[in-house]
């Protein structure tokens, strides 16, 4: 192994050495803790250390990265407590992320290190949100994220770095390529002749290197990060590794030839590079069992501190309270909770989102759009047509096709501080961002009290004639899914004020709008910038036979019912669907004692069933009659509009009133 020292003193060799050496032994520590019990699971880098450290301490110490299992030394070389780093590994309390999260499943900000998710690929699109919150901030920063092998095969890595390519973003992407995802070797995993040669499909540099020699990882990630900077373009390196260790220990490493672990062997990082500087001279013998025993004296020492640290004693009121980031005071403009009418007009519902999205990119100036053909086009349905007029290409984007991606890039900008809003163009199309939505933005907050500024918004339903995939009603999905909020207005006053209150709300929205009721309904909308409190449902017609609980195109749907008969309806709009506002809909059920639960979605796990069961089980004492449900039918939803009409529940509506007033 030849190592080329640069312009690199002896003192800048040796703080190389310390950080090279430190993971290592670190890790031989954890090893023997696994086989004594007294931790459950490990993760080596063994043998990748030259990666993890190279990469960290080429970049400055404000910059983001996006580490993986096998990147203890991105850890260590942040200077992060290594008391605090062994709470974390063992689930205490004390450490990152309070016992929520394994391993290097965690993230801390002050250290501006991303934790991962187990599914890999999600990160390396979270570095393109802030690689492009470094750009829209003018600094000369990048972001950098791990990929293994395997995680090169992911749609997230071709999403990743296409977006990076066309949005011209300072990302450095770092493929350790240790020859095994987990036991599946690299050539069953691609067939091109190296990783790197990827870069060019997406018009991008690359370049593969030694990823053992930690002095030329160095050297290339700052050559890299100077051109990123300075060209305002990605990069990607390939590193050749190799893994000594399984994937995890109870894995083993059957599946490996032995002749590659001594092939690899003779390519140690920590060894050859401890060899160079004892045969240059830079340090002696003596100097590094000095250190060896200083780093073993700390790492006890350290250690011994975590392992008297208080067992966990689960508090359920903390815990449920840190699935949601605390929304802190809002003072870029007013607010009031009902705003005054003496200033309203009447307006459709589409435009009262648009006036509600142009007031609050007014009233958030770090606020930036994001989806297909938002810009000049101004989205499928007009909404943010004029905004790139407006506010420029940089805060309204259009986005390339890929929903994974961009929500994954909207999660970046929020480490960065920075709102973003991601249009869906249709709610259906959500499934190829599922991912993101379910497992990064939601639970970020709870896991390692990052919160992820993002509003989804999230054009839905049917009765349009637009047939299963841009149909659906989705929205339970989401509801099952705790770290997000899920609203839904029904009419033009709820759309504004609960857009722009998704907006000031410092937790994910994902905010459903009615495409059918985009020009259909009207309705009277102050011009001020308002809210309507998320978590609040509205009773929008008092009644004393049933009471309809609903949401959506339901509300108009029983409205409209109303009309047309003698009965006298009492109907709660939720407007917000997770979390759900109990004591209304409590105060619902006692105002009639029967309960119709109505909603477009289909009837099998759609909300009807979950509000439902927590009516028998909270309010069993105030019902007249069993709480019966109306939803769609439980098949996709049909293109033709007279087999459209079937499916849907308004078609079922009266026969189930006329039932539950009967009973």
């Amino acid at each position: 192994m030849q190592f080329d020292r640069k312009h690199l003193s002896n003192d800048e060799l040796v703080h190389i050495y310390r950080n090279l050496l430190l993971p290592r032994m670190i890790e031989e520590k954890m090893l023997l803790l696994l086989r004594q019990g007294r931790i459950s699971k490990w993760f080596s880098g063994i043998g990748q250390e030259a990666i993890s450290v190279g990469c960290t301490l080429a970049l400055q110490e404000d910059e983001w990265i996006m580490p993986l299992h096998r990147n203890l030394g991105v850890f260590t070389s942040r200077k992060m407590p290594l008391r605090k780093l062994f709470m974390q590994w063992q689930g205490n309390k004390d450490g990152y992320s309070k016992g929520r999260e394994r391993s290097f499943h965690f993230g801390n900000k002050e250290h501006h290190i991303c934790g991962m998710i187990s599914h890999l690929g999600p990160q390396l699109a979270i570095a393109d949100g802030v690689a492009l919150a470094y750009k829209l901030q003018k600094q000369d920063k990048v972001s950098l994220a791990f990929s293994g092998d395997g995680g090169t095969s992911e749609g997230d890595f071709h999403e990743a770095l296409n977006v990076a390519a066309v949005w011209d973003l300072p990302v450095i992407f770092i493929i350790e390529n240790n020859g095994y995802g987990l036991s599946t070797p690299v050539n069953e995993q691609y067939r091109c002749e190296s990783l790197v040669d990827k870069a060019k499909g997406y018009g991008m540099q690359g370049v593969k290197i030694d990823g053992n020699n930690v002095l030329n990882v160095y050297d290339t990630i700052k050559g890299v990060r100077d051109y990123c900077i300075r060209e305002q373009k990605p990069y990607l390196i390939e590193c050749m590794t190799f893994r000594m260790r399984g994937h995890e220990e109870a894995s083993g490493v059957k599946y490996v030839p032995k002749e590659l672990f001594d092939t690899w062997a003779e390519k140690d990082p920590i060894k050859n590079y401890e060899e160079y500087l004892l045969s240059e001279k830079v340090l002696s013998s003596s100097e590094v069992e000095s250190l060896r025993a200083e780093f073993k004296t700390y790492i006890e020492e350290e250690l011994k501190i975590a392992f008297e640290a208080e067992a966990i004693k689960p508090d359920v009121d903390e815990e449920l309270r840190d699935v949601y980031a605390e929304r802190l005071t809002v003072d870029r403009r007013p607010l009031t909770a009902t705003a005054e009418r003496d200033s309203s007009t009447e307006i459709r519902f589409i435009d009262a989102i648009k006036e509600g999205l142009d007031q609050s990119m007014q009233a958030h100036n770090n606020l930036v759009l994001m989806g297909q053909d938002i810009a000049e086009y101004g989205g499928a349905f007009k909404i943010t047509e004029g905004f790139v007029q407006k506010y420029g290409k940089e805060r309204v984007r259009n986005t390339p096709l890929c929903e994974s991606a961009i929500v994954g890039s909207a999660l970046g900008l929020s480490l960065e501080g920075f709102k973003s809003m991601m249009e869906m163009q249709f709610a259906d199309f959500v499934t190829v961002g599922f991912n993101q939505i379910i497992n990064n933005l939601a639970k970020i907050h709870y896991r390692w009290g990052q919160n992820a500024d993002v509003v989804v918004r999230m054009p839905t339903g049917g009765g349009v004639g637009a047939g299963p995939f841009h149909s659906q009603s989705n929205e339970a999905w989401f509801v099952h899914t705790p770290g997000l909020k899920v609203v839904y207005p029904s009419t033009p006053y709820d759309a504004k004020g609960l857009l722009i209150a998704a907006f000031n709300d410092p937790n994910p929205v994902m905010f459903f709008e009615h495409k059918a009721l985009y020009r259909s309904i009207s309705g009277v909308v102050p011009s001020e910038f308002y809210e309507v409190e998320i978590g609040k449902a509205n009773v929008i017609r008092e009644g004393e036979d049933i009471t309809i609980i609903t949401y959506g195109s339901g509300v108009h749907w029983a409205l409209e019912y109303q009309q047309q008969t003698d009965a006298s309806l009492h109907i709660l709009d939720l407007r917000t669907l997770l979390p759900l506002d109990y004591d209304s809909i409590r105060a619902a059920v006692a105002r009639t004692g029967k309960v119709l639960l109505l909603h477009e979605d289909t009837l099998i796990g759609g909300i009807g069933g979950e509000i439902s069961a927590w009516i028998s089980e909270h309010c069993f004492e105030l019902l007249d009659a069993p709480v019966m449900r109306c939803a769609s039918m439980d098949t996709p939803v049909p293109f033709n509009i007279e087999l459209e009409k079937a499916f849907m529940a308004k078609n079922k509506l009266e026969a189930t009133i006329l039932k539950l007033i009967n009973y």
